[in-house]
């Protein structure tokens, strides 16, 4: 048999409307906050602004909806039983539903939190690239700009922003409007969001440590080796990055003679074997980069180091 809410007492009638009501804002909210940011994420025009914003601040605001639509659930398993004679009345059952009530809103803030951290950066990956490579437009011309390539670009940047770029602390996009020779330069950090981690595949491989292993005779660094640890899994790797000591003015004469569609390229990773020095990783942010480093390579000197 079915009771109705007359029969329920002064404070449990209040409890239950404040669920309804609380639920019903909450859900509201979550939703409010999902629209505001992608509101706001459509009205930044410059694409490196827009780039930003997302990086820095989507996963916070979408932690946001999903704690709101936790909250939501937890007040709704609250009204679980209302209308049966024996939830009619305080008892024991109320706090029990109470917990189950907290235990369901910190279930779903629990989830949401594994999936921003260990899937969603993979399409806020994809997000972001698509932000980043997006054809620049001059904003005095209006001529469409054209992205360089990381030996055209070098000519652009200072001796500091050049060696940012060596140890892949910070990485330069430059774009150019070959009509006029105007310039814009973009700074972004060394890795999107994180490598991808070949032993769970998630992109959560991010570096704890950096040390100089080599250095020149001048004691500037020549070779550093970045330790990397996964967030997810605890996998965790070294690898060794050369830093180049060629001039901006090398590249000044430089230009490129064919385009190569290379912008879905995350990383690219160099395996090495030798019987004298064994297995060696390298790993780099482009294909350019790449070729640069094994122009370089002595695999004689580097048996010796």
């Amino acid at each position: 048999m079915q009771y109705s809410h007359e029969n329920l007492s002064p404070f449990l009638q209040g409890w239950y409307v404040a669920m309804i009501i609380g639920a019903i804002v909450l859900f509201a909210a979550g939703i409010l906050i999902y629209l505001v940011h992608n509101l706001r994420v459509a009205l930044i025009k410059d694409f490196k602004k827009k780039y930003d914003y997302i990086n820095s601040q989507e996963v916070s605001w979408y932690k946001w909806t999903f704690y709101c639509f936790g909250a939501g659930i937890g007040l709704l398993i609250n009204m679980y039983g209302s209308g049966e004679r024996v939830l009619n009345e305080v008892g024991v059952w109320f706090f029990v539903r109470m917990f189950f009530g907290i235990a369901g809103a910190t279930l779903v803030g629990y989830v949401a939190n594994l999936i921003l951290q260990y899937y969603y950066p993979t399409k806020l990956n994809n997000k972001l690239k698509k932000w980043r490579y997006i054809p620049r437009v001059n904003p005095k011309t209006g001529n469409r700009m054209r992205l360089l390539t990381e030996e055209e670009e070098d000519v652009h940047l200072d001796e500091g922003q050049e060696a940012e770029e060596s140890i892949f602390s910070i990485d330069y996009d430059v774009w150019i409007d070959d009509k006029t020779g105007d310039i814009q330069v973009e700074k972004y950090q060394g890795h999107l969001t994180a490598l991808r981690c070949n032993n769970c595949g998630f992109f959560t491989m991010r570096v704890v440590e950096e040390e100089v292993s080599q250095r020149f005779d001048d004691g500037q660094a020549k070779e550093i080796i970045k330790h990397y640890k996964c967030d997810y899994c605890k996998n965790v790797r070294a690898t060794a990055f050369p830093i180049s000591r060629k001039e901006g003015d090398d590249f000044k004469q430089f230009r490129s003679s064919t385009k190569r569609n290379t912008r879905n390229i995350d990383s690219v990773r160099i395996e090495i074997h030798s019987v004298l020095s064994g297995k060696r990783f390298y790993e780099f942010e482009s294909i350019e980069k790449a070729q640069k480093f094994l122009e370089e390579f002595d695999i004689d000197k580097s048996a010796k180091q």
